[in-house]
């Protein structure tokens, strides 16, 4: 026994842990998470004819996700710390799971808005308490170092399969399937983590997660969504507009409020967002979601709406902008030993911000190989460069005790910032568009939203280049030194 717990210490295997069941757990749990992500997108054409979606509403497939999921996460890490990473992730895999039955079986748009909402939910409570598991079961040396590059290999194959599977699922099964894919992947989960994963230890004592603060940001963010969104039908300067708008700006007010003064375990500490570091990361990462949000809906739209192309087809012209996104990411690592992070977000960003405005010239009677697999290749690539690179500002410039509180708040700001970015670029297309949905006025307003995605690109760029901090000395070798 003395031995073999020297082993799992020289190993960097927590003891007590199954590690091989804990990480297939967790990979099944990252690969449904992410391939959730992108798995709808393809299938949103036959969702919104299917079941009677407008324009402007059928965006809410995605928002209802992104606003609970990033509005939630950080509640989530809370709650699994204080309840125990196992059972919260096992409640998480139930409510995932139930949702996405429910989501298939939508017979009505409000329907499947509020099991898409549930999933988010579900998602919030998976996500952290699996990276959490993953983390204690393999605190250190080798073995961590496989884990975490197992688990993002998954994270980022869940996106291309994701893509492609929505074609498959629907053209030859229907829209239904890509909400029914979730369940075999989460009952495979629940077995491997009921019986595979060790018990909860005693949870420590610590103050009662802060539920108010979660509610009010995300009722903000989504009322804030919901007012622009609506701007199709009611003015900017109409008083229902307004009045929606000043609810969404009041709600948020008073969850800085309540972090500012609550006696509870508060989600963000605001002198964390004080940090020029973490303030920049955030600001560039919310205009960023926003952007790349945009890109996966308008270009499935038009690969399918404009073009005329089969589900299954724009699923696998998809692959490109997918795999683009997995060989950008793969270069960030290469090139974070030689070039500082802010550069690679310079960098990346301007090389999207091209790749969008490409975009932004897509013709009505184009073709895949002219209008879309170059900017693809373009914009992915430079998408996958930021990835890494704005989670090292965000984590490296705070305290080691609040490192994982900073990577939260990324994800967050990520996730509503994809929900705000689309609510505001798809109301501008749907505006371009107008009441008469064809082809042509379809392009118009698809490649307007494009153009209007490489402009907030630029103000990425912008923030990256005037708000983060310039990079420290290189070393006499050339790396990087932090």
């Amino acid at each position: 026994m003395a031995s073999t717990q020297v082993a799992r210490e020289k190993t960097g295997v927590a003891s007590g842990a199954r590690p091989g069941t804990t990480l297939a757990a967790v990979s099944v749990v990252q690969f449904m998470v992410s391939l959730d992500l992108t798995v709808v997108n393809v299938g949103l054409p036959q969702i919104g004819s299917g079941l009677g979606f407008s324009e402007a509403g059928l965006t809410w497939v995605i928002h209802a996700y992104a606003l609970t999921f990033g509005g939630l996460l950080l509640l989530g890490g809370k709650i699994a710390d204080r309840f125990g990473h196992k059972r919260v992730m096992l409640f998480g895999l139930g409510l995932f799971g139930v949702a996405s039955l429910v989501g298939g079986l939508a017979q009505a748009p409000g329907q499947l808005v509020a099991a898409r909402a549930a999933q988010g939910i579900g998602a919030a409570a998976l996500a952290p308490a699996a990276l959490a598991l993953l983390a204690s079961t393999f605190p250190s040396g080798k073995e961590r170092v496989k884990a975490f590059g197992i688990w993002s290999a998954v994270n980022a194959s869940g996106g291309a399969v994701g893509v492609l599977a929505g074609g498959l699922l629907t053209q030859y099964a229907g829209w239904q399937w890509v909400m029914y894919i979730n369940l075999p992947m989460a009952a495979l989960a629940l077995a491997l983590a009921w019986r595979g994963i060790a018990q909860d230890p005693p949870a420590a004592r610590r103050g009662r997660p802060d539920v108010l603060g979660a509610v009010l940001a995300t009722a903000g963010a989504a009322l804030l969504v919901f007012g622009v969104v609506r701007t199709d039908q009611h003015p900017w300067t109409s008083p229902a507009t307004l009045i929606t708008l000043a609810i969404a700006v009041v709600l948020l007010a008073a969850f800085l409020q309540v972090e500012r003064t609550t006696r509870r375990d508060p989600l963000i500490r605001l002198g964390l967002l004080a940090n020029r570091s973490v303030a920049g990361a955030n600001l560039y990462m919310l205009l960023f979601g926003g952007a790349m949000a945009s890109a996966l809906y308008f270009v499935s739209l038009y690969l399918q709406r404009v073009l005329g192309g089969s589900p299954a087809r724009a699923g696998a012209e998809f692959l490109p902008f997918m795999l683009g996104v997995v060989a950008g990411s793969t270069l960030a690592v290469k090139f974070g030993y030689k070039f500082a992070p802010r550069n690679m977000l310079i960098t990346g960003g301007t090389l999207a911000a091209l790749g969008y405005a490409w975009f932004g010239l897509m013709r009505a009677d184009g073709s895949f190989l002219v209008d879309v697999l170059g900017p693809s290749v373009l914009a992915s690539v430079g998408i996958g460069l930021c990835l890494a690179p704005a989670v090292s500002i965000a984590t490296g410039g705070v305290e080691p005790h609040e490192a994982g509180a900073a990577s939260g708040v990324l994800n967050s700001t990520r996730q509503i910032g994809a929900s705000l970015g689309l609510a505001a670029l798809g109301t501008l297309a749907a505006s371009r568009t107008g009441h008469a949905v064809t082809p042509g006025r379809l392009n118009d307003g698809y490649a307007l939203g494009m153009l209007a995605g490489a402009a907030i690109l630029v103000c990425a760029v912008l923030i990256a280049l005037f708000v983060l901090p310039r990079p420290a000395r290189t070393t006499a070798g050339g790396a990087h030194q932090p």
